[in-house]
């Protein structure tokens, strides 16, 4: 289980980076569309990033997650510089921070998978990919994975293996009823939804290709290298 110290010190790393990129970006590059999430451009994913944290420290938690909510952070920052944004986000970071050593270690943990996974967009989206094993990644995997566990034994479909360059990790109870051998951070990736259903279909599978209990969030339609 990861603590929320940890998760604390994961998401303060992720800022850091996600503020390095962004420090120098022009407005050519802060209209670029962001390929994993093509709906947005980049300032458009920073003020999302921004507003989770702001609305996270307002209590605005109503339809936490959705569209809506989601929309609505991006829509109040509207016509902001990057580095407005960024000057909003470390304003508000150490009121998040305590927040995130308050509340239950399995949202602080998806909070950094979360954050962790817009740093990855980012990356995408400005040719700059990196820190593929930072913390983030750690907590962002370990949120994950026990997530795929509970759908697992959820469906009642046995456990699933999963082999990476990082060792072995057997999610769900019972004998495993598939296994897949891929790097982890495009395991990781297709649970947050950043790949489609050809690419993971393309992994080394034992057994029938357990796609839909991998991928946390849809699976994109088309495929999307990083």
């Amino acid at each position: 289980m990861t603590t929320n110290q940890q998760s604390v010190e994961a998401y303060r790393g992720v800022q850091q980076r996600m503020t390095a990129l962004l420090q120098d970006v022009d407005e050519t590059a802060a209209d670029a569309v962001v390929p994993a999430t093509p709906d947005w451009r980049v300032r458009d994913l920073v003020a999302h990033v921004v507003g989770v944290a702001d609305d996270v420290v307002a209590g605005r938690l109503e339809g936490a997650g959705s569209d809506p909510w989601t929309a609505v952070q991006v829509e109040q920052r509207r016509g902001r510089t990057i580095d407005e944004l960024l000057a909003e986000w470390q304003a508000v970071t150490p009121r998040f921070e305590s927040a995130l050593l308050a509340i239950d270690p399995v949202q602080a943990a998806q909070a950094v998978f979360d954050v962790t996974t817009h740093e990855h967009d980012l990356r995408g989206a400005l040719g700059a990919p990196g820190a593929r094993d930072s913390d983030g990644v750690e907590v962002g995997w370990s949120w994950a994975t026990a997530i795929v566990a509970q759908l697992r034994d959820g469906y009642g479909s046995g456990a699933i293996r999963l082999v990476t360059e990082h060792g072995e990790d057997v999610l769900g109870a019972g004998e495993p009823t598939a296994a897949v051998r891929a790097e982890r951070f495009e395991l990781w990736r297709a649970m947050t939804g950043r790949r489609s259903h050809e690419q993971v279909r393309e992994w080394a599978w034992d057994g029938e290709p357990a796609i839909e209990a991998v991928c946390l969030l849809p699976a994109r339609s088309t495929p999307l290298a990083e």
